[in-house]
């Protein structure tokens, strides 16, 4: 069954990579090109997981993760950070705002696909 993702970069490139890849295991995809983007298609819209970078114009991803978990209809919806960022300080930023996974870049597609399948549910 395919699920919905919202991937949140401000790489165009990366963001194409991540919609091959999800759209190859036969998901839905929605881009935003950074925070204030994303906010604007959390619009009631199902979202089985947001994928976003930390590093972002305008809203960086921590303050949109913070955003998006104060939005009752995604307060439930897992994130996953996917960044250059590997420091624990900012892991541990993340998850205090509600990220659920953090994947380093460069990915390898199938970390990205495992983590999606442990965290959509069926």
């Amino acid at each position: 069954m395919s699920k919905t993702i919202l991937i949140v970069d401000d790489s165009a490139s990366l963001r194409q990579v991540l919609s091959i890849t999800l759209r190859g295991a036969g998901h839905t995809v929605v881009e935003a090109c950074d925070g204030d983007d994303a906010l604007s298609k959390l619009d009631g819209r199902k979202y089985h997981l947001i994928i976003s970078d930390v590093n972002m114009p305008k809203l960086d991803g921590i303050g949109f993760v913070k955003a998006a978990k104060q939005l009752p209809a995604y307060k439930f919806t897992p994130i996953v950070m996917l960044t250059t960022e590997a420091s624990d300080a900012r892991k541990a930023a993340g998850q205090a705002a509600g990220a659920r996974a953090w994947i380093v870049k460069p990915f390898q597609p199938e970390t990205v696909l495992n983590a999606v399948a442990k965290l959509i549910l069926p």
